[in-house]
């Protein structure tokens, strides 16, 4: 029969149980510290990327993005109203001065420049027929003019005989007197003739400059439809390439509209957008780092564009090289406008280890293959390199990949 066991026995083992307990949560504890220590502190050489710290100059950039585009491109507009008729090349081929790109049916211009030089013709014979009327009505009021001389000189005549009758006392003085006036009104009307040819000349003259210069004007206006003629044959007015060809083939086009694109590819520009929160940052003049692929190339901003579009602003980059060899038409391209520079200062490559806060903890490698926390303070920043101001001297070695996760550790080992 089962005797029941002494309270303090009880007591005894279930302190001994706690005891167990504590003790074996004490071992799970300390394994957890001492693989920590011997794991977690610790990390593979390769996995990490190290950067030693040197004295150079760092750019402060803004991060914005680009695309390539020919630095002249020509614009070829249809001289005149017409249907495409046939396209000879297509975007993105190669052409030289003189290649032909596309025709145009010129028939209504054609029809309307012969309109014009018959309508020229029939101005010029008018103005001839208006150099015979000037000839003619001159001709016939100098023979007036004539006729009223020699009728003159008759008057007087009269008027003489009539004196010498009155002397010789078989004359009248009513007789002179009539004479006198009636040479008077035959002197007057040549006056009056003679006023009369001087006006007739001059505006018959004045008819005759006013048709030469009607003529003036349709010989020019035929002058420029002929030359729109000639431009009709859309061809290549320079070497290079087709960024683009209306090939619309029996479309209508009006004057002035576009037909192809000819971009000269021996240099480039870079055509920049940037989010408007750094519209203010961003000036005419500031330097510009574009890269492209591996490469940098650097430029000026040129122009910023006044306009805002879908919380985007543009801006052209003009480069120190645009001819170079890795540039293409259309390409997309980073671009970091350069809004500060520092010249000797301590520098370390950039990398995922800095946050971009001014002040932040980095690992800085010591001799005995071990990387220490330090902070250290932070002043430019760019894609390349991190101004450091305080706390990382020249020639020291600082781990710049993340290293989050060593958040708490005071020092980390670098396994070979």
């Amino acid at each position: 029969m089962d005797r029941e066991l002494p309270e303090e026995s009880k007591k005894q083992q279930s302190r001994r149980r706690w005891l167990w307990i504590a003790v074996g949560i004490s071992g799970i504890v300390l394994a957890v510290w001492l693989l920590r220590n011997s794991f977690g502190n610790s990390i593979n050489q390769k996995d990490v990327r190290l950067a030693t710290a040197e004295v150079g100059d760092v750019e402060n950039t803004l991060t914005a993005s680009g695309e390539v585009q020919p630095d002249f491109e020509a614009v070829i507009t249809s001289p005149i109203t017409a249907v495409i008729q046939q396209t000879y090349l297509e975007p993105g081929a190669s052409v030289k001065v003189g290649d032909k790109i596309l025709e145009l049916d010129k028939e209504f211009t054609q029809l309307s420049f012969d309109k014009q030089k018959d309508q020229l013709e029939l101005k010029r014979n008018g103005i001839v027929k208006l150099r015979w009327e000037l000839d003619k009505s001159v001709y016939d009021l100098k023979i007036n003019d004539s006729i009223k001389g020699l009728k003159i000189n008759s008057f007087r005549a009269e008027v003489e005989n009539a004196k010498r009758l009155f002397r010789a006392g078989g004359g009248t003085r009513e007789a002179i007197e009539q004479a006198e006036q009636t040479l008077r009104i035959a002197q007057l009307e040549k006056r009056q003739l003679e006023n009369d040819i001087r006006i007739k000349q001059q505006t018959v003259k004045a008819d005759i400059k006013e048709s030469e210069i009607e003529a003036q004007i349709q010989a020019k206006d035929l002058q420029e439809l002929q030359r729109k003629l000639q431009q009709a044959n859309i061809t290549a007015n320079r070497s290079g390439v087709l960024t683009y060809v209306n090939k619309n083939i029996g479309s209508k086009v009006s004057e002035g509209e576009v037909l192809a694109r000819l971009a000269d590819l021996g240099g480039f520009k870079i055509i920049g957008a940037i989010s408007d929160n750094y519209a203010e940052q961003i000036r005419i003049g500031m330097g510009v780092v574009v890269r492209v692929n591996e490469t940098l190339l650097r430029g000026t901003l040129t122009n910023i564009s006044p306009s805002v579009q879908n919380n985007i602003v543009n801006f052209d980059i003009q480069l120190d090289e645009k001819g170079h060899k890795l540039l293409r038409p259309k390409m997309k391209v980073e671009v970091f406008p350069i809004t500060d520079a520092h010249s000797k200062v301590v520098r370390v490559a950039n990398g995922a280890g800095f946050t971009g806060v001014p002040v932040q903890d980095v690992f800085v490698l010591r001799n005995d293959g071990k990387a220490e926390r330090r902070t250290v303070k932070v002043g430019l920043a760019n894609f390349d390199y991190v101004e450091i101001l305080e706390g990382i001297k020249a020639g020291e070695k600082v781990i710049i990949s993340d290293m989050s996760k060593f958040k708490n550790a005071k020092e980390v080992e670098l396994i070979p």
